[in-house]
């Protein structure tokens, strides 16, 4: 299992309606990135500065980015890039954090 973590920033005035988007979660993007070896995945909100911190145990790092190549994924993006920093691909703008500290 790897950890992976990264940050995401909402646009402001997002807060709610970037909630009310993943409650729940489309069932579709779910089954792909359970198929995908995604679990205990976790998006934190740091009210202060709007930014997105996201945790999600994956099997493999490939399979990972496999799951950008999927119409669903491609779709959420797209339905999401009104209310967060997005890259022209529509794909979130994300900053990949190194671990630092683990207690198991």
């Amino acid at each position: 299992m790897i950890r992976k973590a990264f940050v995401m920033q909402l646009h402001s005035g997002q807060t709610q309606e970037y909630t009310k988007r993943h409650s729940p979660i489309w069932p579709e993007l779910e089954a792909v990135l359970k198929s995908h070896g995604v679990s205990n995945y976790s998006i934190f909100l740091h009210e202060g500065t709007l930014q997105l911190f996201a945790y999600a145990e994956i099997e493999d790092e490939a399979r990972w980015a496999a799951i950008a190549q999927t119409e669903v994924c491609q779709l959420w993006w797209t339905h999401m890039c009104d209310i967060m920093d997005s890259n022209p691909d529509y794909s979130p703008c994300a900053v990949d954090l190194k671990e630092t500290f683990h207690l198991n």
